[in-house]
């Protein structure tokens, strides 16, 4: 991560080793998730400025296994610090490590303290937008674990649910009924539980499902899914009935669009494509589904690095980007058709801010009516959003817009 790779991606790479232990892979996943939710009530434990930025992560971790960890013991948690400080920075290095634990350790385990897990910008963004208690709901689940939920692809519901079960593991129905969540033991890798050879499921956040239930793009259609990868929403709208073409502008993410759609079993064509160069001729599209890059604010729980990935520039440049983007994919559309625009940001600025802005600018587009979803996800404006701190659910934004001219 520290090269530049998300922490999902830094995951799968690292854990996927079948040398690992399931145990080693779930202590790993503990530990490096635990260690970038909690890293700035970790980093007040110690004066980092002043110490070699090689041992930073290294206390970190040993703090949190110290802090919040009951099941490591304090001797085990000083113990593999100190031999990692003595690897990365010799043995002057290993002391200095074995000292800042060994008074972490005297001091008593237990909570992190206080104070905010959050960067002091954004949580004052969202307490002005949100309110004080809303905004504590919302940090308190992004400290949380995420849940697993899984929408069903190759297999129904009765057999994914019977073979997780086999397998010891707790199976619930997903909020507003998106999905079966997977509650127990906590599953480190998807890739790991049964089904997931065989297609029978893939991984998506109720939130996402939903979405794609309320865009409401009619069986038959064709639609060009712009943004693709890693592929879920084009599976699900698959599923639902349209016929779509997925594309994405990043080379290095047709891999994973082209893996999930070969295990779900869907008939999705893939194009290496980027929206703004115009990857079709003008009103040939049914339906356009622009799922833009954002600040992912929706989804830090689940992505527990994008809360130190988002500066206070982050959200204007992406806005910036976003009204491109929907500008580019507006003549794609035939009349009568839709153009659905989405993200998993919580920031008006890049949700319906966007979408007032576009409309006026291009007056052959106007709101539709929504698909099926539950009234308390609609905005006053008809607009899909769901909010962490009241649905229990990843952050989501989506707007179905008709062309009418």
């Amino acid at each position: 991560m520290r090269s530049g790779a998300t922490f999902q991606t830094a995951r799968d790479r690292v854990l996927g080793e079948e040398s690992l232990a399931e145990r080693d892979r779930r202590l790993a996943h503990e530990l490096a998730a635990g260690v970038l939710r909690q890293r700035a009530r970790l980093d007040r434990l110690f004066s980092l400025a002043t110490t070699d930025s090689r041992l930073h992560d290294i206390l970190r971790l040993g703090a949190y296994q110290l802090r919040a960890l009951a099941r490591v013991p304090a001797y085990a948690a000083v113990s593999t610090s100190v031999e990692l400080a003595r690897e990365a920075a010799g043995e002057p290095a290993a002391r200095f490590v074995n000292q800042a634990l060994r008074r972490l350790a005297r001091a008593g385990s237990g909570e992190l303290g206080a104070g905010e897990t959050h960067a002091p910008w954004l949580v004052a963004r969202w307490r002005t937008h949100f309110g004080n208690e809303a905004t504590d709901r919302l940090l308190a689940w992004n400290d949380s674990k995420p849940r697993l939920t899984l929408q069903l692809a190759r297999w129904d519901a009765t057999l994914l649910s019977r073979r997780l079960k086999e397998a010891g593991y707790g199976v619930r129905e997903a909020p507003f009924g998106a999905g079966l969540q997977v509650t127990a033991p906590s599953s480190l890798l998807p890739a790991r539980l049964p089904g997931y050879a065989e297609g029978g499921f893939i991984v998506q956040d109720p939130a996402h499902a939903l979405l794609c239930r309320y865009a409401a793009i009619p069986r038959g259609a064709l639609v060009y899914d712009a943004c693709a990868a890693p592929g879920g929403k084009a599976v699900t709208l698959e599923r639902l009935g349209a016929r779509v073409v997925a594309g994405d502008a990043r080379r290095d993410r047709i891999g994973r669009l082209a893996e999930t759609a070969r295990r779900a079993g869907v008939a999705i064509r893939i194009a290496l494509a980027d929206l703004l160069s115009a990857p079709f001729a003008a009103g040939t599209l049914d339906a356009v589904l622009v799922d833009s890059p954002c600040s992912a604010t929706g989804t830090m729980a689940r992505h527990p690095d994008a809360r130190w990935r988002v500066a206070e520039g982050t959200i204007a440049r992406a806005a910036r980007r976003q009204l491109a983007l929907l500008a580019a994919a507006a003549p794609l559309v035939k009349r009568g058709g839709l153009l659905i625009y989405a993200t998993c940001s919580l920031e008006p600025e890049e949700d319906s801010e966007i979408v007032n802005e576009f409309l006026a600018r291009h007056p052959a587009f106007a709101r539709a009516r929504p698909g099926a979803v539950p009234a308390e996800l609609l905005t006053a404006e008809g607009d899909f959003q769901t909010l962490p701190q009241h649905h229990a659910v990843d952050g989501a934004y989506a707007a179905r817009l008709v062309r009418t001219l």
